[in-house]
C-alpha cells in the first residue's frame, strides 16, 4: 500500500464518527436480529455467488458479520477460510457459536486499514457500509479494494435510499444509516476501483420490526486492475 493510500486511510479513521452507540444497539438486539430478519433470499443468493465463484479454500472476509448467519456459515460450509469482523461483542459471541470453524475479530472497519488481517480472495459486506456516513463510504470501499488480492471479489449490499447518516428506529433502538439511489451507488463503486459483474434489487419486508419495506441492492464486484 502506497504512502498516499495510508494517509487516505488514516484520514478515514480520524473522520469516523463515534460508532459505539451502533455497537451497543446491536449488543442489545442480539439474536432478535435473526428473528426479525428470517428470510434473506437476496443475501443468500449473493453469498452463494461469492462462495461458488472463488477457488476452494479461498480466504474470505465477512465485514459486519453480525451473528454469523447466514453469510459466514454459508462461506465456511462451502469450504472457504472465513474471517469475520464486527463492532458488537454480543454479535461476535453468537457468531463464534454459530460458526466455530471461522475466526472472528472485534474491530471497526477503519481498524483494518493497516492490513492487520492480511489480504483476501473475497469479501462480503452485506449492509455494513450503510452504517457509515456517506463521506466515509468511498474511503471504506477503496480500503476493501486494497484488502483484496488482484482480481478478488466483493459481494456488496446496500439499501436503496437517498439518505446520509439518518437516524431510524430499529428493534427498539436507534441506529444511523446512509444509502444511495442505485445509479449513484454504481458510480461510487466504480470510482472506488471495482468492476460490476452482476446486480439484483429485491424488495424486502422485515418480519417483526418497525422498519418499513425496503429495496435492497446487491452488487457482485471484482477488483479492477
Amino acid at each position: 500500500m502506497s504512502g498516499d493510500d495510508l494517509r487516505e486511510y488514516d484520514d478515514y479513521a480520524r473522520s469516523g464518527l463515534d460508532r459505539s452507540g451502533q455497537a451497543e444497539a446491536f449488543d442489545a438486539i442480539g439474536d432478535r436480529y435473526d428473528e426479525a430478519f428470517p428470510h434473506k433470499e437476496g443475501q443468500l443468493a449473493a453469498g452463494a455467488w461469492l462462495a461458488e465463484s472463488l477457488p476452494p479454500g479461498s480466504r474470505v472476509l465477512d465485514v459486519g458479520c453480525g451473528t454469523g448467519l447466514p453469510t459466514a456459515r454459508q462461506l465456511a460450509a462451502a469450504g472457504h477460510r472465513v474471517t469475520g469482523v464486527d463492532l458488537s461483542p454480543g454479535m461476535l459471541e453468537l457468531a463464534r457459536a454459530h460458526v466455530p470453524e471461522a475466526t472472528f475479530h472485534l474491530a471497526d472497519l477503519a481498524d483494518l486499514r493497516d492490513g492487520r488481517l492480511g489480504t483476501f480472495d473475497g469479501i462480503a459486506a452485506f449492509f455494513s457500509l450503510l452504517m457509515l456516513p456517506r463521506a466515509e463510504i468511498p474511503h471504506a470501499l477503496r480500503m476493501l479494494r486494497q484488502l483484496l488480492r488482484p482480481g478478488g471479489l466483493l459481494a456488496l449490499s446496500m439499501v436503496e435510499a437517498d439518505v446520509d447518516d439518518y437516524a431510524i428506529p430499529f428493534l427498539g433502538h436507534s441506529i444511523r444509516v446512509s444509502g444511495y439511489l442505485r445509479d449513484d451507488l454504481r458510480e461510487v463503486v466504480r470510482q472506488a476501483g471495482f468492476e460490476i459483474l452482476g446486480e439484483s434489487s429485491p424488495a424486502y419486508a422485515p418480519a417483526s420490526t418497525d422498519v418499513p419495506p425496503e429495496i435492497q441492492i446487491f452488487l457482485n464486484l471484482r477488483r479492477a486492475a
